[in-house]
């Protein structure tokens, strides 16, 4: 069963989709198509796949072909989260001949990347399964993309770690050394600022400083780099009074074993910074 992911509001879509349009008819328009194709001429075509993934990103193809002619009809036979197997239609596009080749490689380099990103994402779900381990995404996305690629997460069963430094409250190594090297004075600072709405996350890097954070109440506690040893040790140590984050070097044929330490979440780079573009054809029917 496809869990429903609310599509991004055009307000978010409009200025990432016009920068990409834009981008691609540069100054004078799509010059084939205006030389090649009658106006008149109309044209029924389907998005499919090429190879196995997960579907993402069908809210900015939408919006991409609405922003080149409002009049073209998609319907969406794969909604975002929807596993793939090669032949798989996703969509069907109909409407101006002119404004499909318009706007096809546009709608095909939003989808194929976040496509790849929440496949990647499901490997990794799939992967930790069998545990209670959420999967979780990072600040590590392509830059002006940002909510794109954590709604394509989304899509793959993870789900998200900060969105940015506005909303929560991260503590890491180099703020614990830039306040003198003090966990206490570190945390007590962020806690006074921080009301009773922000979530506060320390990193540690060691059993000690985990055992020295656990005084001082933070929210959530991310351990950075440890050993599976490691990892299990800081787990009964912290006997459920925190959720506790892996990170550093996470990979998929490590990740089960990370999680069946018994940490709540995995976070990873990868998921957005090192996913393959997921193989997606627009054909004429």
């Amino acid at each position: 069963m496809t869990t429903y992911i609310p599509p991004l509001s055009p307000i978010i879509l409009d200025p990432i989709v016009r920068l990409a349009l834009a981008e691609d008819l540069g100054r004078a328009g799509d010059l084939t198509t205006d030389a090649t194709i009658p106006p008149e001429t109309q044209l029924s075509v389907v998005i499919a796949a090429r190879k196995p993934g997960v579907i993402a990103g069908l809210d900015v193809a939408a919006y991409s072909a609405s922003l080149v002619d409002p009049a073209l009809k998609l319907e969406i036979e794969k909604p975002d989260g929807s596993a793939l197997t090669p032949g798989d239609v996703v969509a069907r596009l109909s409407g101006s001949a002119r404004s499909i080749l318009t706007a096809e490689r546009t709608m095909l380099n939003f989808l194929g990347r976040l496509s790849g990103v929440a496949s990647l994402t499901r490997q990794y779900v799939d992967a930790v399964a069998h545990t209670k381990t959420r999967i979780v995404c990072t600040r590590k996305t392509t830059p002006g993309h940002r909510a794109l690629e954590k709604r394509a997460v989304r899509c793959g069963g993870g789900t998200s770690h900060r969105y940015g430094l506005d909303d929560a409250i991260l503590i890491k190594d180099n703020h614990i050394a830039a306040c003198g090297g003090s966990i206490e004075a570190t945390l007590e600072r962020a806690k006074a600022y921080a009301g009773h709405l922000r979530m506060i996350e320390i990193e540690v890097d060691t059993l000690a400083q985990l055992e020295e954070a656990l005084k001082y109440g933070p929210h959530a506690i991310l351990l950075d780099n440890m050993s599976l040893e490691q990892l299990r040790e800081a787990v009964t140590i912290t006997g459920g009074r925190v959720p506790l984050e892996a990170s550093g070097g996470v990979t998929l044929t490590s990740v089960a074993a990370i999680a069946e330490t018994g940490v709540d979440f995995i976070s990873s780079g990868a998921l957005t910074h090192s996913a393959p573009n997921l193989d997606l054809g627009l054909d004429v029917v």
